[in-house]
This record gives structure tokens, sequence and C-alpha cells, in this order.
């Protein structure tokens, strides 16, 4: 269990403190694309980049955003999938109980705001972005718990992880389902065998981190090129990754300590220099290092600082750049109010709702430590969409009109949730918590 909560306190220090500067450079995309060098914030996001050998088959020609949001996000994507492939095999969601009141949660967080937003919506253009207030970025909603500091209970934090997770997981199937269109079927086939045939290597515990890289790039160049969004690619080619060890903890202890004595007993007079015996300790060591690693937690740890403070704050400065006005949205003006609207009370009304439902079917219990103020709270923090809405309003609109009234309303709604959110759990965190 400390294990567990020393894991967890990593990955919300990391997002926490990523989400500094996720906000400040959110900030500054507002800030340029609303000053007199706006110009330059569309020229440089439509700039087009060519992959390969132009006038041939062999190149990929997009502009620079799209490299960024199916690019560069389905790295994004691939954290998320490594993610959830650990908490369902070794975290939070590896049984039902522990999983059922996240899960009760997400489901409400993803349920009501489209019953929301499609209700408002109702008859008017831009229905098709029912999708957009479903998500919650996670890096934004642990970044408010750090502000708190350490009144915040564990069994909170990890309730909002693992939300989180289960809502990211709704997410990716909504968009493989519904936000991708004319679809090639051969090469989702094509990419389906490749998949598979990792599937199997993973499960004889053949791994290559450059083979499976290289799949993984076919994978997405075929799901690419197939009109399935490619960053559903990173989700599956996630689930290839092996979580077992090749060597114990405890063997690689015993090892290591035979090869660090072996080390001291073979030492020379040179300072600079090692002798042969030392060379192959070390060696022997480094083997035994990489062997003692989970390719998978390897691999999030080694990606997860790239995606939290390279991907993201260049996706948000990609995306968030919103001229901040209601002249030129024509009649797409309700979409701005709709989504803010579905974000802020079809979450937290969604979230709270469904967890109730669970607690008192019995099916689910409220994390030890955690009161119902702090859960209204956390439902709140649920509406902050921003990362995954901006990312998903993309894909739902191609009119120009309907993607800044939906970006600005996903800013509009994802500041009052945080805001609300962070005010109620501020308060209810100065009582005494009450253990249910």
């Amino acid at each position: 269990m400390k294990f567990i909560s020393n894991s967890i306190n990593r990955f919300i220090n990391l997002e926490t403190s990523s989400s500094i500067i996720l906000f400040v450079v959110s900030i500054v995309a507002v800030i340029w694309a609303n000053s007199s060098f706006g110009y330059l914030y569309e020229e440089l996001w439509n700039r087009e980049f060519t992959i390969g050998f132009a006038n041939t088959n062999f190149h990929l020609a997009k502009p620079l955003i799209l490299w960024i949001n199916d690019g560069l996000m389905a790295i994004f994507f691939f954290v998320i999938g490594l993610e959830v492939k650990r908490e369902i095999l070794e975290g939070e969601l590896t049984t039902i109980r522990k999983a059922s009141l996240p899960i009760f949660a997400a489901i409400g967080g993803m349920l009501f705001p489209v019953l929301i937003f499609s209700g408002l919506n109702f008859g008017k253009i831009g229905a098709e972005g029912w999708g957009i207030p479903m998500a919650t970025d996670i890096a934004f909603t642990l970044g408010i718990l750090k502000l708190l500091g350490k009144r915040v209970p564990i069994g909170l934090k990890i309730f909002l992880t693992a939300f989180a997770i289960v809502d990211d997981i709704g997410a990716v199937l909504v968009i493989a389902i519904f936000y991708s269109t004319n679809i090639q079927w051969d090469l989702i086939m094509y990419a389906m065998l490749l998949f598979g045939v990792v599937i199997f290597l993973s499960y004889k515990q053949v791994y290559s981190k450059y083979f499976y890289f290289v799949i993984g790039f076919i994978v997405w160049l075929l799901f690419l090129k197939s009109g399935v969004h490619p960053t559903i690619a990173g989700i599956l080619m996630a689930f290839t990754i092996p979580i077992q060890r090749k060597v114990d903890c405890m063997s690689y202890f015993k090892s290591v300590t035979n090869e660090l004595n072996f080390f001291k007993e073979n030492s020379t007079p040179s300072n600079t220099l090692m002798s042969k015996q030392q060379i192959e300790a070390v060696g022997n060591i480094e083997n035994l290092t990489e062997e003692v690693y989970s390719p998978l937690q390897q691999l999030e740890h080694n990606l997860h600082g790239w995606v939290s403070y390279i991907i993201m704050p260049i996706f948000a400065l990609a995306n968030a750049g919103v001229i901040l006005s209601f002249d030129g949205l024509g009649n797409a003006s309700h979409i701005t109010a709709n989504i803010a609207l579905a974000l802020v009370l079809g979450n937290t009304i969604g979230i709270i709702t469904m967890s109730l439902i669970g607690i008192k079917l019995k099916l689910a219990d409220l994390p030890d430590g955690v009161n119902y103020k702090q859960l209204i709270g956390v439902s709140f923090l649920g509406g902050l969409g921003f990362t995954m809405s901006l990312f998903i309003a993309n894909l739902a609109y191609n009119d120009v009109a309907l993607v800044t009234a939906a970006k600005m309303g996903v800013i509009i709604g994802s500041l009052v949730a945080g805001i609300l959110g962070y005010l109620i759990l501020k308060f209810s965190l100065k009582e005494k918590i009450v253990i249910k």
C-alpha cells in the first residue's frame, strides 16, 4: 500500500507542476491570438510541413497544427494507454470494488454533460459537438488539489486520478466511434493484423522497444490514412507493452550486491581507469538494471515528463489561442454558452448523482477520509475539460466559427468549474474530515 501511495504521489507531483506550465502557456496563447500579432499566431500553426520526398507517394504534408494534434497527441494518448493498463493490472482499477466509485463518477461525468448539451442545442447548428464537454483534464484538476496543500486526503487524490483515467477511456472510445469519418476498413485491417502480431509477441514476453516503435509508427500511419483518428493507434500500442519484469527485485538486489562486491575486490590503484573485471561488473549491473524494469513502467516514466512538460504545453499553445469576441461567430454564439454550462453543470450533477447512486446501492464506498462536501468539490473539478475538450472540438467541427465558439466555451466553462471546485474544497477541508 505504501508503494502504491508513493507512486501516486510522484504521479500527482509531476502532473501538478506541469499544470502551472500548461496554465501559463494557455494564457500566452490567448494573449498572443488577441494581440496585434494575432496574424502571426494563425500563420505559424497553419504553415505546412512535409516529411518525406515531395512530389512522390512517400511523403506526408500537413499544417503544423495537425502534426501536433495527429502526431504529438498520439504520444499523449500512448502514455494515457500505459496509465490505463497499469491501473487495471496493478493500480486502483484492479477490482470492481476498488474501481466502482470512479466508474460511477466517470459515467455520470460523461453522460450528463452530453444530455445537457444536446438538450440546450436541440434543433440548432453544432449538435455534433456533444462530445466536447464530457472530458476532464487531469493535469489541471490535480494542480488545483496541489494548491490546497496537505489537507487534501490521499483518498480524494486517488479517486480523482482514477476517475479521470476512466473518463479518458470513455473519451477515447467516443473519438474512435463517433469522430472518425470516411473509414477505409482495409487499412484498419492491416493495422489490426500488425497489432495482433505485437500482442502475441507481448504475450510470449518477446519485447524490443525499437521493433515495437517501428510497428507502432506503421500502425499510426495506417490509422492516419484510414480515417480513424491516429491517436487511437497510440492507445492500442500502449496495451501491447508488457508489464512483467524479467528479474524480480530480490534477485536484482542479490545479483547487484554480488557484482558490487566483485567490483570492490578487483579495484585498481588508478583513479582514472577501471580494471577489465570492473568493466564487466558494471556491464552486468547495467544489464540487470535494464531487466528489472517493467517495460511499461519504464516507458511511462521516461515519456511522462516529455508529455507533461513539452507535448501538452505545445498542444495548449497551438489550440488555446482563441479570439475572445462574439463578433464573427454569427449563429454559432450559442455553442459557447451551451458547452460552458454542460461542462460545469453536467459534470457536477452527473458525477455527484452517479456517485451517490453507487454508494446508496452499496456498490461503491466513499474513499477513506473523504466526505460528501469534498466529493461535491471534486465534481466541480470534473468540469475542467480543457486539453481533451479542445482536442475533441477540433474533431467535431470543420467550420471556423463553430471551433472558435466551442473553444471559448471550453475556456470559460473550465475556468468557472476550476474556481468553484477550488473554493468548495478549500472551505470543506477546513472542517474535520468525517470518515464514512
